[in-house]
């Protein structure tokens, strides 16, 4: 038993080396990981926009008819909207 004392006792600077090699090694490891991860999500960012290209969503100024809402609808959607407010 005291053969164990002894070891640990005398021997508290290769504990320190040894705990600053783990250290420095999950740091590093840590490290690679997460260069490893942002390179993989620019990848795939890179990817997803080359094969799906974003589309234009805008209206174009000739498309007026496209966005005709016939007057019952916009009754119901008016008739909502005041429900809606003078319930506050």
């Amino acid at each position: 038993m005291n053969n164990v004392l002894d070891r640990t006792q005398g021997n508290g600077a290769a504990l320190v080396g040894e705990g600053f090699d783990l250290l420095l090694y999950g740091m590093g490891t840590v490290f690679v990981f997460l260069v490893l991860l942002v390179v993989a999500t620019r990848l795939m960012s890179t990817l997803i926009v080359h094969f799906f290209p974003e589309q234009d969503l805008t209206q174009k100024p000739g498309d007026e008819a496209a966005v005709q809402v016939d007057p019952l609808t916009l009754k119901i959607i008016q008739a909502a909207l005041d429900k809606h407010r003078h319930r506050k």
